[in-house]
C-alpha cells in the first residue's frame, strides 16, 4: 500500500532530512580558538551529534515507509522519529548560540518541515488503523 497519503508525508520528511545534510541551517561569524571571527555555515556535519540524529531521522522515515503492513510499528517509529527530529532542531538552535552574529538560512524551513510531515504521517497511519479496526468489528 505505497499509495497511502502517509507514504507521501514520510517521503517528504526523508527528502527534507537528506537536504538538511547538504544545506546550511545558520550562517554567520564564529570565533576561532584564536578569537578570530570567521564566516561559517552551520550544517549537519558541523556537529557529530546533529549529524547522527539527522541521518537517523532520514533513515527512520525511509524505513517507516515500507512498514505499511505493520501499522502499529510504523506509527511507533514515526512518533519516535518525530521526537528525534524535535531534539535535532533543538540542538541546531543550541549550536546557533555559539555564533557571534549571523542569520538563519532560508533552508531552515526544511528542518521545520520534518516534524510537521512526520505528524501528518502519524495522523494518516492512525486513521488507517482506526479504519481497519472498524472493518474488523463489522466482520
Amino acid at each position: 500500500m505505497l499509495q497511502r497519503s502517509q507514504t507521501i508525508w514520510l517521503l517528504l520528511a526523508a527528502v527534507c532530512g537528506f537536504l538538511t545534510l547538504k544545506f546550511p541551517f545558520f550562517t554567520g561569524n564564529k570565533l576561532d580558538a584564536n578569537n578570530v571571527s570567521a564566516f561559517t555555515k552551520l550544517i549537519a556535519s558541523s556537529s557529530i551529534i546533529i549529524l547522527i540524529l539527522t541521518v537517523a531521522v532520514f533513515i527512520a522515515a525511509l524505513i517507516s515507509i515500507f512498514l505499511y503492513k505493520n501499522r502499529k510499528l510504523q506509527l511507533r517509529i514515526t512518533l519516535i522519529t518525530f521526537l528525534v527530529s524535535l531534539l535535532n532542531f533543538f540542538l541546531y538552535y543550541i549550536e546557533t548560540k555559539k555564533f557571534v552574529n549571523g542569520d538563519y538560512s532560508v533552508t531552515v524551513i526544511l528542518s521545520v518541515a520534518i516534524p510537521i510531515f512526520l505528524l501528518l504521517a502519524a495522523r494518516g497511519i492512525y486513521k488507517d488503523e482506526k479504519l481497519v479496526k472498524s472493518m474488523d468489528r463489522l466482520r
